[in-house]
């Protein structure tokens, strides 16, 4: 069972997600960061993703498209400021289908006896930006990621 955590708390600009993995941390950094793992975990459990030529290292750039059945698409797209393996990245984050907000995301990794500990908090321009983020159904559809993100991982053992 997840031990997911989302706190937004009023009047901030920020989210805090946390939860852990049941999978050690170059593996969860693996399905993080290889595009072909990335594909298989991210998005709803009824869409695909592409993930492209997605490079995860300081300074490049990344863009998912997450394909629904009935046809549409939704894309996403920032870049990667700082990378170190296997504990960090920081990057923006903009969905294409609502352009100019863009937030920034500092995912760290921590391990302790073979679990992951992962940590995002996000920054958005406003508070309105966030509290819009969190009435677009973001969490339900960060929980099946991130489910989808430790059976990845933990199949790579």
């Amino acid at each position: 069972m997840s031990d997911l955590k989302v706190v937004a708390e009023p009047g901030r600009q920020d989210i805090l997600i946390t939860r852990t993995f049941d999978a050690p941390r170059d593996l969860v950094w693996r399905a993080l960061t290889e595009p072909e793992l990335i594909g298989r975990w991210f998005g709803l459990d009824s869409t695909s993703t592409d993930v492209g030529d997605t490079e995860v290292r300081t300074g490049t750039p990344w863009r998912l498209v997450e394909k629904a059945e009935n046809g549409e698409s939704y894309a996403f797209h920032g870049v990667h400021h700082d990378v170190l393996e296997p504990e960090r990245i920081v990057r923006t984050f903009e969905f294409e289908g609502v352009p100019g907000h863009v937030s920034l995301e500092t995912l760290t990794l921590t391990e302790e006896d073979g679990r992951t500990g992962y940590r995002v908090v996000t920054l958005f321009p406003s508070v309105e930006d966030r509290d819009g983020m969190i009435a677009s159904g973001m969490e339900s559809g960060m929980a099946q990621s991130l489910d989808s993100l430790e059976r990845v991982a933990r199949s790579l053992r």
